[in-house]
């Protein structure tokens, strides 16, 4: 005889929650990874290192643009030497090539050839000297240029005549040139030590005379008008230079770059902890079904 006792009726929400994948039914999501304190930790720190990397951009692109540049044509205004760089100081970028005026005296036997030179293109030598500066409370010097010669022998006969001058009629003088940075110190060339190929002060100060508590302008000049039967020395005006300091802009830009690499690796570092959550998981789910 059959037996046609009906069978127990089937929970559907039994057979339901069988068949859900645990790993999907207690996997975190990535919003709750990140809400975690220990990430919203992290967040806070990165925000931190994001706001310094703002500021840092900030303050280059504050130097990127000059908001006050010299007006075109001001270095052809003749200015006093001492209103544009004091000695011992930097010249300011926008002072390079200034026309100024200044007294002194020369310095005897201070008068030195400087090589590699060029007027023109032309390549030779200047005739430089130290001029003792007037009305200064201490003892002052300036390294002037005071012409040009292709020639290296006229350069030194030059230098010679213009020392014995100095030395028999020590008379203040006054000149007008460009003032120009230095170029700072050279290796002595092997085949001439006591050769001078780039114009700097600091080299010359160490071949000067009467140097006691002696100040020193960084810059020099180079005078307008020649001495010493040489050729004026070739010193145009500076080009007029835009406003804007493209590499400042340049590195504001990577600051921004790495304020945002901040968040991303903030972002970066929860996905990671999150999927290894979900892999342990799996793992676990695997071992569990075996």
């Amino acid at each position: 005889m059959t037996d046609t006792t009906p069978s127990a009726p089937r929970d559907d929400a039994a057979v339901t929650a069988s068949m859900i994948d645990p790993v999907k039914a207690y996997a975190p999501t990535l919003r709750e990874v990140m809400l975690r304190p220990r990430w919203i930790g992290v967040l806070a720190v990165c925000l931190v290192v994001a706001g310094v990397f703002a500021w840092l951009g900030q303050w280059q692109l504050s130097r990127a643009i000059d908001t006050s540049p010299p007006p075109p044509g001001s270095t052809e205004v003749v200015r006093p030497l001492d209103e544009i760089v004091a000695p011992g100081k930097y010249l300011e970028e926008p002072l390079v090539g200034q026309r100024v005026d200044v007294s002194g005296t020369w310095v005897p036997d201070d008068f030195i050839v400087v090589s590699s030179r060029f007027n023109d293109d032309v390549q030779g030598y200047w005739v430089t000297g130290q001029l003792r500066v007037a009305d200064a409370p201490s003892p002052v010097s300036l390294a002037v240029a005071v012409g040009w010669t292709s020639d290296k022998a006229q350069a030194e006969s030059a230098a010679s005549a213009l020392s014995a001058q100095a030395a028999a009629s020590p008379a203040r003088v006054d000149l007008t040139g460009r003032i120009i940075s230095d170029e700072g110190a050279a290796v002595p060339a092997r085949t001439d030590p006591q050769e001078i190929p780039r114009m700097s002060p600091a080299a010359l100060l160490s071949r000067w005379h009467d140097t006691a508590d002696l100040e020193v302008y960084r810059p020099y000049l180079t005078a307008a008008e020649p001495l010493g039967g040489l050729d004026a020395i070739s010193s145009p005006a500076p080009a007029e230079g835009s406003n804007v300091n493209w590499l400042n802009i340049f590195y504001a830009a990577e600051w921004a770059v790495f304020a945002g690499f901040a968040f991303y690796l903030w972002y970066r570092l929860a996905r990671d902890a999150w999927e290894k959550e979900i892999e342990d998981l799996e793992d676990a789910a695997g071992d569990a079904a075996a």
